[in-house]
């Protein structure tokens, strides 16, 4: 497995923007696609994101679409998630995750390894 660990959440308002980092190690990061998910308070976790492998594939959830970019650094071993137009509703923690199946790049069963997660809040 590879091990990740993101950074890069923090307290921001309603409007502004933020960068998640995801750094990876262990195995060959350019061999695995990485996706980005988030968790609400009391709510499950939810895909955010993903990018293939091979690049530059990208696949993201609605509520994000033109707001959120996902971008990786093979030769840094990193997955970024550039986060625009912030709103409340996107206050959550997020998560980093690493797979290897060709088909699922927007569940959370085509990821085997996950990061501890960085917390996001945005205040209105």
């Amino acid at each position: 497995q590879v091990q990740l660990v993101e950074s890069g959440g923090g307290l921001v308002q309603a409007g502004d923007s933020l960068r998640l980092s995801c750094a990876a190690s262990g195995r060959t990061f350019s061999n695995y696609n990485m996706g980005w998910f988030r968790q609400a308070p009391e709510k499950e976790r939810e895909f955010v994101a993903s990018i293939r492998w091979s690049g530059p594939e990208t696949y993201y959830a609605d509520s994000v679409k033109g707001r959120f970019t996902i971008s990786r650094d093979n030769a840094k071993n990193t997955v970024y998630l550039q986060m625009n137009a912030l709103k409340p509703e996107d206050t959550a923690v997020y998560y980093c995750a690493a797979g290897s199946n060709w088909y699922i790049l927007s569940r959370e069963a085509g990821f085997a390894s996950w990061g501890q997660g960085t917390p996001v809040t945005v205040s209105s």
